[in-house]
């Protein structure tokens, strides 16, 4: 049974109704911790935007970290820059200035053209569109004539597209705008078709349909940033209107293969599995080469520390760029100046422009140098966090924190350890970040359970012995609950009577509430005395003190201690009888000397919640409570302060203890060795109290061997001594002496002395 389960069936049973609730409750927050577990398994299921960005974020580290190698790659941005926007003009340039640069590019030997400009109305400079915008008067009827024969700029722009290896592109919306593009390549589908995986598009704001026809490809031109604004992956596919549609960078690697067809694979395809969470795409070969992509069709683009440097439009133009960094390269026609390019946040570079970030995601694909997540990562994060979890709210309870909070360490580590091996080293993106927040959160919300519930067995606890033990004592007992024992147990316990002597006599001459005060007066230092050794407050009888150690809470040298306590009572007792004479003195009577008895014995006894269901006391029972009690009786006979059984004396050897007799005591068949208690270890270790304690034991000697001269000329010795202490026992001595001399006791004598009467 649970410690707190205990407290409140033992300590509270006249309280069961509200109990049993507080147990209820406690059930309850035991579940806290799993439900909270299943909760966030249920998050990344479902895994809304803040979890999804979170891991992210985390793969956006491992780029920084280690981003793709810098490397000679197949691909070349032609830039119209700030540069050559000074030398050349602003934008928009005439289109046949455009068809001069892609003449340039594919007579330098361009394997692919890819125009990243979306085309989508005529050019308004040229010379027909100019003559269309003149005035209708007769003075500018040369002009119009002399414009309208020129050949538009949109067609000497489209027969450079059809003498190069061209790619066009159409913007993305979802306004339902323009026709649905013209495909101009063939598409594979393996497995499930491809389209409710692909990102959707209702409409696309398509380039002049005589451009298009010209071009050898058409694809998307939009970059598709996450949710965070951040550009990581590229969609190699979209559906527009409800059709498939390459990218620009789809289409820019078919062309430079001069590959006429796409397959795009999905899951249940021959050899492919399926996700677990209704399928999606597994990748895309183009050409000759295999791309892998997320269930969206979309590629995580691999990102370079430095981006990919440019050829500039105006040095092409000019004649002053190399026509060789332009030969056998896919090249990508854009610009980076302010206000053309739309600039987007990376992973690693900041912003970079749509024209750079293009660039590398042709890198990426030229490269293979593909990331990608596996298939088995999301499965594999559900399933390591739920089991970790529930290990961790299993263990927390039974190993504690600081081991669980270790296996906790570790086993983050080596996820995280796991996820940058594997990414370093194959590219596979596993995110650590869930699984490590899951198993801190259990940690966290299983440990704040656990002290929570401490606390309350802490307060429990206090609330039970706060009137029984000494604060340390109860501090103790609350933080190590798992001491307490189900209901009464037998224990080795140490216990003390004390009373007032004569206390009868002296309550007659005191009214009730002056006797009220001296009696709290005396209880407080001596209960004091008591709980300062570690002792425990059994009850309080009028003016008699019952206590005991060694229960609830261990007290290894509960003998010693109880010594010690029952010493400085009487050294309590002897300031207390200061005060009341310095007080008597002042009000001109005569003084009341309060004189005690103490009587302490160690044994067996049965100690638990003793009583009736209307009312109990945790409290003690037991052979060796009555003969304690019996010694207390037995203090004043033999003219002591303080009586210890044998058994007592045994386990606090070191204190100085005097043998006085052996005793049969009411109730007692068996004869009992007593002890005066004189003083502690100082005194025990003194060379007066080595003469005393063998003057002593000489004279029991002679005793119990019938030497009554021996035994009286011992007992003049000891009161040369001058022992105080004893001062009064050895007159009660010698006068039992002198009598067995004059009537000398029978030949069955033991040397026991009776005592049968309570």
């Amino acid at each position: 049974m649970h410690p707190t389960r205990f407290l409140l069936k033992n300590f509270f049973p006249r309280r069961n109704k509200r109990n049993n609730q507080v147990l209820k409750l406690s059930r309850l927050t035991t579940l806290v911790p799993a439900v909270l577990l299943l909760g966030a398994l249920l998050v990344r299921i479902i895994e809304p935007p803040l979890v999804a960005q979170l891991r992210l974020a985390v793969f956006d580290q491992y780029q920084v970290v280690k981003p793709r190698e810098q490397t000679a790659l197949p691909v070349r941005l032609l830039d119209i820059d700030e540069e050559s926007l000074r030398r050349l003009g602003q934008w928009p340039w005439p289109r046949d200035q455009l068809a001069r640069l892609i003449d340039l590019a594919t007579k330098a030997g361009a394997a692919a053209l890819v125009l990243d400009i979306l085309l989508s109305e005529p050019d308004r400079l040229s010379p027909p569109e100019i003559a269309r915008l003149l005035p209708e008067r007769s003075e500018y009827d040369a002009a119009r004539a002399t414009l309208s024969g020129q050949p538009s700029h949109d067609d000497v722009l489209a027969t450079a597209l059809a003498r190069s290896n061209s790619v066009l592109g159409f913007a993305l919306t979802q306004e339902g705008r323009g026709n649905v593009p013209q495909l101009k390549a063939g598409l594979v589908q393996a497995g499930d078709p491809p389209n409710p995986f692909l990102l959707p598009y209702t409409g696309n704001i398509a380039a002049l349909p005589a451009l298009t026809a010209n071009a050898a490809g058409y694809g998307a031109l939009s970059l598709v940033p996450d949710s965070d604004g951040v550009v990581r992956r590229a969609p190699l596919f979209v559906t527009v209107g409800g059709k498939v549609f390459p990218s620009i960078d789809a289409e820019a690697l078919r062309l430079a293969q001069g590959a006429s067809t796409y397959i795009i694979k999905s899951t249940n395809a021959s050899g492919e599995v399926s996700f677990g969470t209704g399928g999606g795409i597994v990748g895309v070969r183009i050409g000759a080469l295999d791309v892998p992509t997320d269930r969206a069709g979309r590629v995580w683009i691999r990102y370079t520390r430095e981006l990919t440097q440019p050829v500039a439009a105006w040095q092409l133009l000019a004649g002053v760029a190399d026509p060789q960094a332009l030969a056998g390269q896919i090249v990508l026609l854009g610009s980076t100046g302010a206000g053309l390019s739309r600039y987007q946040p990376t992973p690693i570079a900041g912003t970079a422009s749509a024209l750079a970030i293009r660039g590398q995601i042709l890198e990426t694909l030229v490269s293979q140098d593909f990331l990608f997540q596996p298939d088995w990562a999301n499965g594999a994060e559900i399933i390591l966090s739920f089991t970790l979890g529930l290990l961790l709210i299993w263990l927390l309870p039974r190993w504690g924190a600081l081991w669980c909070a270790l296996i906790a360490l570790a086993a983050i580590l080596a996820v995280v350890g796991g996820s940058w091996t594997l990414f370093s080293r194959y590219n596979a993106l596993v995110d650590p970040l869930y699984f490590s927040l899951v198993i801190v959160l259990v940690y966290l919300t299983q440990s704040l359970r656990i002290y929570l519930g401490s606390e309350r067995e802490r307060r429990e606890v206090r609330g039970a012995f706060s009137r029984y033990l000494s604060p340390a004592l109860v501090e103790q007992l609350a933080n190590e609950p798992e001491r307490l024992h189900l209901g009464g147990e037998t224990r080795k316990l140490t216990i003390l009577f004390c009373d007032i002597r004569e206390f009868t006599s002296i309550s007659e001459r005191y009214g009730p509430e002056e006797l009220t005060r001296l009696i709290n007066r005396f209880l407080t230092p001596l209960t004091q005395a008591i709980l300062d050794q570690q002792g425990t407050i059994d009850k309080y009888m009028g003016d008699c003190i019952m206590a005991f150690w060694n229960a609830p809470v261990d007290v290894p040298d509960h003998a010693t201690q109880a010594c010690r306590a029952a010493l400085a009572m009487l050294k309590a007792l002897d300031q207390l009888n200061d005060e009341l004479a310095s007080e008597a003195a002042s009000a001109g009577r005569s003084p009341d000397n309060l004189k005690i008895g103490i009587g302490m014995n160690t044994g067996a006894a049965l100690v638990g919640n003793l009583g009736s269901e209307q009312r109990f006391d945790y409290s003690i029972l037991g052979d060796s409570v009555n003969l304690a009690s019996r010694l207390e009786g037995q203090s004043k006979a033999y003219g002591v302060s303080a009586l210890i059984s044998e058994e007592t004396f045994t386990m606090a050897p070191k204190m100085a203890a005097l043998e006085l007799d052996l005793v049969q005591v009411a109730g007692k068949a068996d004869p009992v060795r007593i002890f005066a208690l004189l003083g502690d270890e100082t005194l025990a270790q003194s060379d007066a109290f080595e003469r005393l304690q063998q003057t002593q034991n000489d004279m029991l000697c002679a005793y119990r061997a019938r030497d009554w001269t021996a035994a009286l000329g011992r007992i003049d010795q000891l009161e040369q001594l001058g022992v105080d202490l004893v001062k009064r026992y050895l007159t009660i001595f010698r006068a039992r002496i002198t009598e067995f001399q004059k009537a000398p006791p029978g030949p069955d004598w033991d040397g026991v002395e009776r005592r049968l009467v309570k």
